[in-house]
C-alpha cells in the first residue's frame, strides 16, 4: 500500500531531505508540499505550493500522513488541520512551549500524532542506553555537550532535552547547569549542559560520565540529514494505519 505523504516546510533543509527520500521510495508518494513562501519553486520535481492553501491541499490530495519540519507556530497550525481532517501527522519540530505541547496532546485525540525530536535510530539507541548507563554509574559527574549549524534556533537541542530527561529518571540529579563563567565550581549533583552552534554541522550529541578516576562517553555524530529524513518517511509509512492517539518514534524503532 503507498503512504501519500504531505509535507510542509518544503524548501527548508528537512523539507528538502524529505521529498529526496520520499520519491525515492516505492512504498510512497509526495501528493503536495507546502512552504509559507514558495516562490514557485520545484524540490526534486514536486511543485511547492503556499502553506495558506494546507487545508484544501488536504482535502483535495487525501494524504495518508503529512511530515512536519517547521517551526512550533506553524506546526501547531498544521496538526490542528490534521486533525480535523484525520490524518496523520508527523513531527521533528522542536522548541514547543506549553501551549504547543497542549496543542499536539490535543490534536492526538482526533489522529495518529508522532513527534521526535530526532529521527535517527542511533539517537534512539542511545536514549535506550543512557538511563542504564546513569543507574550502573551513581554517583559519577554528568555533561552533556550538542553541537548543530550556525542556523538551529533551540538550545538546548530538543535531542539534548530528550536525554536530558532520561538521564533525571535514572538518577539523583539537582538540576542543569547551561553553561559556565568566572567563579563556577561543579555543584554536586548538577548536569553540565552546553550548546555549540557552528557553520552546518548535521548534528551531534555526546553525554560525559566521570568518576572514580575514569570516564565514559556515550556519542552520536550524524553525517547527514538525509538520515533523520529517512526516520521521518519510516515513521510516516508506519503511523499511516495507527488509530488516534500520541506515538514516540520508539514504536516505530521497535517494530
Amino acid at each position: 500500500m503507498t503512504t501519500r505523504i504531505g509535507v510542509t516546510g518544503a524548501t527548508g533543509r528537512m523539507g528538502r531531505e524529505v521529498i529526496a527520500v520520499a520519491t525515492g521510495r516505492e512504498d510512497c508518494e509526495v501528493v503536495f508540499a507546502v512552504n509559507r513562501e514558495p516562490a514557485g519553486e520545484t524540490v526534486d520535481g514536486i511543485e511547492v505550493e503556499p502553506a495558506a492553501e494546507f487545508e484544501s491541499l488536504v482535502a483535495d490530495r487525501e494524504p495518508t500522513a503529512v511530515i512536519d519540519f517547521t517551526g512550533p507556530e506553524s506546526a501547531a497550525d498544521y496538526v490542528a488541520a490534521c486533525a480535523d481532517a484525520g490524518i496523520a501527522f508527523v513531527t521533528g519540530t522542536t522548541g514547543f512551549d506549553d501551549e504547543g505541547d497542549e496543542a499536539l496532546e490535543a490534536a492526538s485525540e482526533d489522529t495518529a500524532v508522532l513527534h521526535a525530536p530526532n529521527f535517527a535510530r542511533g539517537v534512539q539507541a542511545l536514549v535506550n542506553v543512557v538511563g542504564e548507563a546513569v543507574r550502573n554509574l551513581p554517583g559519577y559527574d554528568v555533561e552533556l555537550v550538542e553541537t548543530h549549524h550556525n542556523a538551529k534556533r533551540d538550545a538546548p537541542s530538543g535531542t539534548a532535552n530528550r536525554l536530558l530527561e532520561e538521564i533525571e529518571a535514572n538518577g539523583d540529579f539537582g538540576g542543569r547547569t547551561h553553561g559556565r563563567e568566572g567563579e563556577a565550581p561543579r555543584e554536586t549533583g548538577e548536569i553540565g549542559v552546553h550548546a555549540l552552534r557552528a557553520g552546518d554541522i548535521t548534528g551531534e550529541h555526546e553525554i560525559v560520565l566521570a568518576g572514580n578516576h575514569e570516564e565514559v562517553r556515550l556519542t552520536h555524530r550524524a553525517e547527514d540529514r538525509g538520515v533523520f529524513a529517512a526516520g521521518a518517511v519510516d515513521a510516516a509509512v508506519w503511523i499511516a494505519g495507527q488509530k488516534a492517539g500520541w506515538y514516540d518514534f520508539a514504536d516505530v524503532i521497535s517494530e
